[in-house]
């Protein structure tokens, strides 16, 4: 997933990426563990799994729900598998991670571009877990840094919206 940061103040196109509005694109932040990766490093698919879990339980539990809704639970687990699975084989193919600037020229300075990811990479995988709040149980992340980051405003206003919306709509 990518990052974003405030645009510099000339409005040209840096090194990190293109620049939409007011923000612009950094890659190299999608190294650090913040928010929900702290918790997983795949905090957009893994919610899959207990949605899909109880969706074919509260669904009527009959065996087409079940073999629906399991097996994209199951496909979710299996991709971020296979992602992790590409990283420790480093094969060089998630994302933009790997892809050197296209501003360089000389083999040698692509090939450090490339190493540096791989190394920045390595260091992420070690601070985070697939399993989430494991990198918390063991100690590679701690819960106080997790609660600091997280948005209880926006939570607190957010429940009850939803809560609204949902009695309006049901």
């Amino acid at each position: 997933m990518p990052g974003f940061q405030a645009a510099s103040d000339d409005g040209n196109q840096s090194e990190t990426g293109a620049i939409v509005g007011l923000l612009e694109r950094n890659d190299s932040l999608k190294f650090l563990p913040r928010g929900l990766t702290r918790i997983t490093r795949h905090p957009l698919i893994l919610p899959v799994v207990p949605w899909g879990i109880a969706t074919s339980i509260l669904s009527g539990g009959r065996l087409s729900d079940f073999i629906l809704f399991y097996g994209l639970s199951i496909y979710a687990v299996a991709g971020c598998f296979c992602q992790d699975l590409r990283i420790t084989r480093k094969e060089g193919s998630v994302g933009t991670v790997f892809r050197p600037s296209e501003t360089v020229t000389k083999q040698d300075s692509a090939q450090s571009t490339i190493d540096g990811g791989i190394r920045k990479l390595d260091s992420f995988y070690s601070e985070t877990s697939f399993i989430p709040f494991v990198a918390v149980l063991d100690g590679r992340q701690s819960l106080s840094t997790i609660a600091k980051e997280f948005p209880i405003i926006p939570f607190l206003v957010g429940i009850p919206i939803g809560g609204a919306i949902e009695d309006q709509l049901l």
